[in-house]
């Protein structure tokens, strides 16, 4: 993706990544704002149509995979589509979705902010679903981003000086689409509004078999679009943490930085997380709700 001098990376300063998050009070949700300083301000090309990638998931911690999607989805909008990609978002799950080994909403906030901040000059951090109190499915943290780009921006200048509505899209692993064609695992309702008004790019992860899972998802099979990892990459948050917690070493395989807050800050030491190293992590975002609330999926 092609970003502006203005969206040069701009490091945290360390005193930043080493200091504890400040607690989110009631002041603070009712200031949010929505992060935009790396979105793409005018289109390249205005017959295309322009894009958003959502990545929503735990983050606990993020990794470089998680990082890595949203590159592999740039390249693959950029070589076979007629999108135009103007921005990229991290979503963190809320405290509410309440999964062993999830640290706090401020500490995952605060590791993909320092993630972002010191590896990318695109991608944004969106607190907003972090935040919340409740658990928020899929399909309306979908409607939060369309709500802010669509209805409160008008969608992306194009260089004719004309506004075009930005298309936003759910970016995840294949083991999202797998829970997605599991009969119970969505509400019929979710489903249909995620995949008909949004879409998802799906990266292509060992061990899944996409083709059965497409399969099922016929319906929406045009909003669907896989993407091939060509350089396999298995990592996952759950086999973070049981190196963490077995003190064995994650670099390169976390951000420096991030590493580095979770050793300040004595993260994963013991999240009561399964120690099975073939535990598989659910990378994007459908998720386990807290109980009481709709069945969706799982996620990382």
């Amino acid at each position: 993706m092609e970003v502006s001098e203005s969206d040069s990376q701009n490091p945290v300063p360390v005193a930043q990544i080493n200091g504890p998050p400040a607690a989110m009070t009631a002041e603070q949700m009712a200031a949010y704002t929505f992060p935009q300083d790396r979105l793409k301000r005018v289109m390249n090309d205005s017959s295309k149509t322009p894009l958003l990638l959502v990545a929503c998931g735990s983050f606990s911690p993020i990794t470089y995979l998680h990082l890595r999607m949203f590159e592999m989805a740039a390249d693959y909008v950029k070589f076979n589509t007629d999108f135009e990609l103007v921005g990229g978002y991290l979503s963190p799950v809320s405290d509410a979705y309440k999964k062993a080994g999830l640290a706090s909403a401020e500490h995952r906030i605060r590791m993909c902010q320092i993630a972002v901040d010191q590896t990318s000059n695109w991608l944004m951090v969106d607190p907003w679903e972090a935040i919340q109190k409740q658990y928020q499915p899929t399909a309306i943290v979908l409607d939060h981003f369309q709500h802010e780009i669509n209805t409160v921006r008008g969608g992306v200048e194009t260089h004719e000086g004309e506004r075009k509505k930005v298309r936003v899209a759910l970016l995840a692993g294949a083991d999202l689409i797998q829970t997605m064609s599991t009969p119970g695992v969505w509400s019929d309702k979710d489903l249909d509004h995620i995949l008909r008004q949004y879409g998802t790019f799906i990266v292509e992860r060992t061990g899944t078999d996409i083709d059965e899972a497409l399969a099922n998802l016929q319906t929406w099979k045009d909003n669907i679009y896989v993407i091939q990892q060509l350089i396999q990459n298995d990592v996952s948050s759950t086999k973070i943490r049981l190196f963490l917690r077995r003190e064995m070493s994650v670099q390169y395989l976390v951000p420096a930085p991030v590493i580095q807050y979770i050793e300040e800050n004595g993260l994963y030491e013991d999240d009561g997380a399964s120690s099975s190293m073939h535990e598989r992590e659910k990378e994007g975002k459908g998720k386990l709700p807290a109980r009481g609330t709709q069945s969706e999926g799982p996620k990382s």
